[in-house]
């Protein structure tokens, strides 16, 4: 299933991200642990080389923690300040503080090396849709200052807030690319929400899951849907023993396949599966492995 989404607006929206990287001197990027490596947009690596650089795994909290853990690791080895977050939590962005303030360190002497005593730093921040930007702002606020929702598209225009009396932010849209040049990048990103589910065809995205569990997290479906699950190593019989169990078969005993899905679905984007990463994380922070490769 080969997933393509890039709605006209996003084209607008990264010409506006381009032409504003000039007015920060730190560039924070929100990224989903459950796969760090397909949520992040190739195309800051171009806008943003010459800018401090902060990447935040976000909901660490539904993710496979070794993974978060090889994947932080990777980030910091490649240059780039790491730091796993859940956005809803404000308490654990408190260590978000130093972070930035190491991060920006050259840029703070230097500005102090020109008189400026207490320099004001700009960050913008940036991700894919409904990675968690707007709910990483809000908390790290403490108000709500940025509209959230759990579906992609809801920060349509760029948008300052002051945090402090030293630190901005600068809230963007978020933006996918045009192309995307592997497969399981656009199935990791419908996976997680950040495809409108409207052009998916659900059953078949959760069949790839399917696969992806079965191989990597054969605990998650017994352990959800019941022991029947223990010994099926096949998609297809353990989508028709989840239908079983939840009650969602058609008369005649067909599986009801778009319930069934959705349930399925609902329950990996929920963490009711337990903690799920879809890329394995390396020391040189690459190996976004498919399942059944």
């Amino acid at each position: 299933m080969n997933i393509q989404w890039y709605p006209g607006h996003m084209a607008k929206a990264k010409r506006n991200i381009r032409n504003d990287l000039q007015l920060v001197e730190l560039v924070i990027e929100i990224l989903d642990a459950r796969c760090p490596e397909s949520s992040r947009n190739p195309d800051i690596d171009s806008f943003a080389k010459d800018k401090a650089r902060i990447m935040l795994l976000n909901k660490a909290d539904l993710a496979d923690p070794v993974q978060n853990r090889a994947f932080s690791e990777a980030f910091r080895k490649r240059g780039f300040y790491s730091m796993e977050i859940d956005a809803r939590e404000r308490a654990g962005l408190k260590k978000l503080n130093p972070l930035i303030e190491k991060a920006c360190a050259p840029i703070i002497e230097r500005n102090q090396k020109r008189g400026i005593l207490t320099p004001v730093i700009r960050a913008m921040v940036l991700g894919i849709p409904n990675a968690g930007k707007s709910t990483f702002i809000n908390s790290y606020v403490g108000k709500a200052m940025a509209r959230t929702g759990n579906r992609p598209g809801v920060t349509r225009g760029n948008q300052w807030i002051k945090v402090n009396r030293r630190l901005q932010l600068l809230d963007t849209p978020g933006i996918t690319w045009p192309k995307f040049e592997r497969e399981i990048v656009g199935l990791n990103l419908a996976l997680i929400g950040s495809v409108n589910d409207e052009i998916l065809n659900l059953s078949e995205l959760v069949f790839y899951l399917l696969k992806y569990l079965i191989r990597y997290y054969p605990d998650s479906l017994p352990e959800r849907y019941g022991e029947g699950l223990m010994s099926v190593r096949e998609a297809l019989p353990a989508f028709s023993e989840i239908a079983r169990k939840r009650g969602c078969v058609k008369k005649g005993g067909e599986a009801d396949y778009e319930r069934t899905a959705r349930i399925i679905l609902d329950d990996f984007r929920s963490g009711r599966l337990g903690r799920i990463t879809l890329e394995h994380g390396s020391s040189e922070g690459e190996g976004c492995e498919r399942a059944g490769e």
